[in-house]
């Protein structure tokens, strides 16, 4: 019986839904939002198209996730879920930049928006939103891909919520600059969010040790197995944005302890740590770097 499922959690309805509902979506908003005037709703509207993209790119990601290993990806595709991750953070960072530079023309030269326009469009926009974030919400602790697309959805729910207020404050008040305003909001939202998405990503691209792995724990768990005298080399990094990988020397002066001792080995692993992919190699002494030791090789996986 698997621990832990190697394949990522299938999301592909979600995203079918979700791509659907928000192209439409982006087509009516950038429509009203150019014949009402409104920077606010165009800017959500170019937003909503990147997260358009975003998600065509973390479900192809999510599909070639689930390709099985070749001899040239021995691996299979893992991974790809990680460069989405990435990609979709870079697309978010260009979304800012256009938003930003629109944005700051209509501060300098304001363009009445129609206030009832900009309520209905982006009442619709939320529910829309919210039920495509609510439909990526079980896999958002666990997979950095599935995150990206709750953010992405979850930020534009909120930005709707501001545009909504915008145009409302407009009807009230008529203070036309709340409209480039709130886009400059809607920015400063995007790019919060956009920072940790990049910032993960780019540590997974890198293999550096997963943030919900401890590696003094795992070195200690290791090193408390019965026979091993010390632990070197020892590699953990993400596969995928999913799953990860481990390899480690092990020295135990008695010798190959058996196969039994590695399948356990991996199975705490796997229980303590959610780590599903360990190498471990054992060797008598240590020789001060990466060598075989005797019979030592054993590549398991929680089972």
């Amino acid at each position: 019986m698997q621990l832990y499922p190697h394949a990522p959690a299938d999301f592909g309805r979600a995203f079918a839904i979700g791509v659907v509902l928000n192209t439409g979506f982006v087509i009516v908003e950038a429509v009203f939002g150019f014949l009402s005037g409104s920077m606010a709703l165009v800017a959500d509207a170019g937003h909503n198209l990147s997260d358009v993209l975003g998600l065509l790119i973390a479900w192809g990601a999510s599909i070639a996730a689930k390709k099985p290993p070749s001899n040239r990806f021995t691996y299979g595709m893992k991974s790809s879920t990680i460069l989405a991750a990435l990609a979709n953070a870079m697309l978010l960072l260009l979304a800012i930049g256009a938003i930003l530079y629109e944005s700051i023309h209509r501060l300098l030269d304001p363009v009445a928006p129609e206030g009832w326009t900009m309520i209905w469009v982006a009442g619709v926009g939320i529910v829309i939103n919210t039920v495509t974030a609510l439909m990526f919400m079980r896999g958002r602790k666990n997979d950095l891909n599935i995150r990206g697309a709750f953010l992405h959805m979850a930020a534009d729910a909120l930005v709707s919520v501001g545009v909504v207020i915008a145009g409302a404050v407009i009807l009230m008040t008529g203070a036309i600059l709340i409209d480039p305003i709130v886009s400059l909001v809607i920015v400063a939202v995007i790019g919060w969010g956009t920072w940790g998405l990049l910032k993960d990503s780019v540590k997974m691209s890198l293999l550096a040790v997963p943030d919900s792995v401890d590696e003094t724990a795992v070195h200690s768990y290791l090193a408390g197995l019965a026979g091993v005298e010390l632990v070197h080399d020892l590699h953990i990094w993400p596969m995928s944005t999913t799953e990860t990988a481990l390899t480690a020397h092990l020295i135990i002066p008695a010798g190959h302890p058996g196969d039994a001792f590695l399948q356990d080995a991996a199975n705490g692993l796997a229980h303590e740590f959610h780590i599903e992919h360990a190498t471990l190699q054992v060797e008598r002494e240590s020789s001060g770097g990466c060598r075989q030791g005797e019979g030592g090789i054993g590549r398991w996986e929680a089972t």
